[in-house]
């Protein structure tokens, strides 16, 4: 783990969206500081990201405003800036606690399922019957 620390993409509210930040420069971020890429390169890939989740809408707010599962999946999408990325999500349901089980999780991998090389969820036991057959079988 050690080794591919600098594959890590975390999804959790550990590491929150920085709030003085548009949700397009929180999700930039990660090419512009460990891509160096240029700004406006790493804002192009991140507005394409937002509209591959119908969520272009949202590139300009900020994360207070946010709804949880808008939060979520800008969390995400910053995630899968990291390289070759090993996504760790940290509790979803605390993220998005009126979630009923996995479906709108499965949705949003599965749409950015080409950015990411494996997805490890880590979540309390008392949510496991919110996992529909368990693991989430291909992320």
């Amino acid at each position: 783990m050690a080794q591919e620390k600098h594959r890590l993409g975390l999804v959790s509210l550990e590491a929150p969206l920085i709030s003085n930040l548009s949700v397009l420069s929180n999700i930039a971020l990660i090419k512009q500081y460990h891509g160096r890429l240029p700004v406006r390169e790493a804002e192009d890939i991140a507005e394409m990201l937002l509209k591959k989740l119908q969520l272009e809408g949202i590139s300009g707010k900020r994360n207070p405003v946010l709804e949880e599962e808008q939060r979520f999946c800008v969390m995400v999408l910053r995630a899968v800036m990291v390289e070759n990325a090993n996504l760790i999500i940290d509790r979803p349901f605390k993220i998005m606690p009126d979630l009923d089980d996995t479906r709108f999780i499965r949705d949003v991998l599965a749409s950015v399922d080409e950015l990411f090389r494996e997805c490890h969820i880590f979540d309390y036991l008392w949510n496991e019957k919110r996992y529909t057959g368990g693991m989430i079988d291909g992320a």
